[in-house]
């Protein structure tokens, strides 16, 4: 089985870890200081990839449209 994220994709995350450990590490637009965990590894991917380095496409969200919910109410009746 192949790599999901190259050696230097991990090292950028692991940086973004530290960052946020010490408390500098900032989120993009409002600047403001990152606490969570998830946040700080979502952080350290998207700076990976626009280094261009492997690393797996955002994960598309998932989500159902009012019509389909309403659609599948019914069939279940």
């Amino acid at each position: 089985m192949a790599r999901r994220y190259s050696k230097k994709a991990s090292t950028d995350v692991r940086r973004a870890m530290k960052k946020r450990k010490a408390g500098t590490l900032k989120s993009g637009r409002s600047g403001r200081k990152v606490k969570s965990r998830k946040q700080a590894i979502a952080i350290g991917l998207s700076e990976a990839r626009a280094k261009g380095k492997k690393v797996p496409k955002k994960a598309a969200k998932k989500r159902k449209t009012k019509k389909k919910a309403k659609k599948s109410k019914r069939k279940a009746k």
